[in-house]
């Protein structure tokens, strides 16, 4: 496999890590040392460098009393050294519960291991007292503990809530603990741990299962993973607990910065991993961009206790494991993408109307096309002249033909504003195009085919010049139809319709999904259905500017010229969006779209999209897009006109998510993909 190039998942930040649901044994401390030696190779096996275990899972959560045994305290103790022999075998760090003694109190605690030994005991802090908890009869609170080490396994270590372990090898790898009842409480330990500087917050519990609960601890684990900018990973006891009162799911979620990553199986009967890779880097560079974070880092949070501990770097190369997009500003999920469509077009809609309003306008201009932009625009208009009460004919849609418009564009254009209801016209620009072509001498008012970007821009600022003067004459405004990719990369004439514009609906919008936005249009009734026919003929149409007469019976291509729009959204996302480094993107790009990706289309994917692009053809368009995107199109960014931001990240406003400077240069992204990715 090509991504054989990279060395694993872990160079770029990835951390491997796994929920651990082992079959308990009720009071049984061997045989459950037995469960989770097995799991730590299974582990060590796959690649995992973190897990977690569910909690009191050397002795079991629910023994009541049993607790209170010498017998049964040393014998865990004892497992503790056989589980940390098979950490380092297994070169895994791994997190168990177990009941542990010290001084004369017991408390319910996290033993981290790792490398044969362990790095630090967290004692639970919050112990629930309540409806089926009696925890407070066995175990003490945190807060009890009169200091803050503890022996055990022949070592002297930390023992405190709290606790920072950080990989000193791997940049980000820093994580804490929390055990069940402390992620219910207000306050969460692992809050201040995060504001701290960890970045995977890990949770044992042995949270039993009652009708609706799962749903509230995912949520619980979801959204605490969005406020803390961190990735969650929650494992609950499961098949082999006491049923004497209480029933148990073995329920395992695997959590980042909101998103779910992994998900077990739950009621499973034998013992099993749930594993996902962390991307750290991603999480720190949101920190990074987060001011909100850091101040209140500032103002919250509390000096730490590091637990330095070594891990493995690299090993064998591996496919990614976890959930990624090919579409990341199209969701794979068909529910979810009805609910963003249904987001973003109403984003566009009231965005428009607020402007409307504002300025008092009744009519606008728009430049119809038959194209995928100008087609989303003027479905924009018709719902915000709709929900205003304004008569569609206001709406005043010019087709405008010039040297290079096919047939069937110009009669989409047509079809669209007649089933629509909108006022249409056309003119040809050709005869002012010859004019000026004579005007300022140029080859073609002499006979001569040359078709340069002179005759390209002659043709698109004639057609923008149009729409301004037609706005005065008919007290109107000019509606824009340039997207967000197309910002991105700078493809726009600076100053003509996809760049300048009294009001641009779609500068918030990536191309990829407005294709999906006008499915959904045509798939709705918000329109009307006359137009349906209409829309997915557009939508079948090569995506040209057609300002070249086509050549041998080929058109002028857009995607040929920039790139796939596929490869040139995703690009954008996690640069913009996380300003992830060249050689990163690629590694993820080559995850979603070359032969790892291969097959794993989404139910909601069109045929024309299930195409693959191995690491060259990445690496190449990735080159283009970041000269396009760092050093040639900013300042034709720097002058944008009003419009509504839709996408999270995804607005390139010099007012909103991207300021940059219209003199830069691209240097240092392309000196970083370069050293890191190889041509082939």
């Amino acid at each position: 496999m090509a991504d054989a190039l990279f060395h694993s998942p872990k160079t770029h930040g990835f951390v491997r890590v796994a929920a651990a649901t082992p079959v308990s044994h009720v009071g049984d401390p061997r045989a459950n040392g037995q469960e989770h030696v097995a799991l730590i190779r299974q582990a060590g096996e796959q690649g995992v460098n973190l897990m977690v275990f569910p909690e009191l899972s050397l002795s079991a959560y629910a023994i009541d009393d049993l607790h209170m045994q010498g017998a049964l305290l040393d014998e865990v103790e004892r497992q503790i050294a056989v589980v940390a022999e098979a950490t380092a075998e297994a070169d895994v760090v791994a997190v168990v519960g177990a009941p542990i003694r010290n001084g004369d109190a017991l408390y319910n605690c996290a033993v981290v291991i790792g490398a044969g030994e362990v790095l630090g005991v967290v004692p639970k802090t919050y112990l629930p007292n309540y409806r089926e908890y009696y925890e407070k009869r066995w175990f003490a609170p945190a807060t009890a503990r009169a200091e803050d080490v503890i022996a055990l396994n022949g070592e002297t270590v930390d023992f405190a809530p709290g606790l920072l372990f950080e990989a000193v090898n791997r940049p980000g790898f820093v994580f804490s603990v929390e055990i069940c009842e402390d992620y219910w409480a207000p306050l969460p330990p692992s809050t201040r741990a995060a504001l701290a500087g960890a970045r995977i917050l890990l949770n044992l519990s042995a949270s039993n299962i009652v009708i609706g609960k799962a749903d509230e601890r995912a949520m619980l684990s979801a959204s605490h993973s969005a406020r803390t900018l961190s990735a969650y990973v929650f494992a609950a006891s499961g098949w082999g607990e006491s049923t004497t009162d209480l029933a148990w799911d073995g329920q395992a979620t695997i959590h980042e910065l909101g998103s779910k990553l992994a998900e077990g199986e739950r009621f499973a009967l034998e013992s099993h991993l749930t594993i996902a890779d962390v991307d750290v880097d991603r999480i720190g560079l949101d920190r990074l961009r987060n001011g909100t974070f850091a101040e209140c880092a500032r103002n919250e949070g509390e000096a730490a206790t590091v637990v330095p501990f070594m891990t493995r770097e690299d090993h064998e190369a591996s496919e990614l494991i976890r959930p990624l997009d090919r579409f990341p500003f199209v969701p794979d999920d068909a529910g979810r993408l009805d609910q963003d469509c249904y987001e973003a077009f109403n984003i566009q809609v009231q965005g428009l109307m607020r402007r409307m309003t504002a300025t008092g306008a009744k009519s606008l201009v728009i430049g119809v096309s038959g194209g995928l932009d100008s087609t989303q625009a003027l479905l924009v208009a018709c719902r915000a002249f709709d929900r205003l009460d304004l008569p569609r004919t206001n709406i005043l849609g010019f087709t405008m033909p010039g040297f290079a418009t096919s047939d069937g564009t110009k009669s989409n254009a047509w079809a669209l504003m007649t089933a629509l209801g909108v006022t249409g016209a056309e003119i040809d620009i050709r005869p002012a195009a010859e004019q000026m072509f004579k005007d300022i001498g140029h080859p073609y008012a002499e006979g001569q085919p040359v078709h340069d970007i002179t005759f390209e821009n002659v043709q698109a600022g004639l057609r923008t010049d149009y729409l301004f003067r037609l706005a005065n004459q008919h007290r109107a405004f000019v509606l824009g139809t340039g997207d967000l990719s197309e910002l991105a990369l700078g493809w726009a004439t600076y100053g003509v319709g996809d760049h300048m514009s009294h009001y641009n609906v779609n500068g918030g919008v990536a191309k990829t999904l407005i294709r999906h936005l006008i499915r959904w249009v045509a798939a709705g009734d918000l329109i009307g259905a006359g137009a349906r026919d209409t829309l997915h003929a557009i939508l079948d149409t090569e995506i040209s500017p057609e300002l070249v007469p086509a050549k041998d019976g080929v058109i002028q291509s857009t995607e040929g010229t920039v790139g796939p729009y596929a490869l040139n959204d995703f690009f954008l996302f996690y640069i913009s969006r996380f300003g992830m480094t060249p050689s990163k993107v690629a590694f993820l790009a080559h995850q979603a779209w070359g032969d790892a990706g291969a097959g794993h289309w989404p139910a909601n994917t069109p045929d024309d999209e299930k195409v693959e692009y191995d690491l060259a053809t990445i690496k190449g368009w990735l080159r283009k897009f970041l000269i396009r995107f760092f050093q040639t199109a900013q300042f034709k960014r720097s002058a944008l006109p009003n419009g509504p931001k839709v996408v999270t990240g995804g607005s390139l406003s010099p007012r909103g998510d991207w300021r940059a400077p219209s003199d830069g240069n691209a240097r240092v992204w392309l000196d970083e993909l370069d050293a890191n990715v190889p041509d082939a």
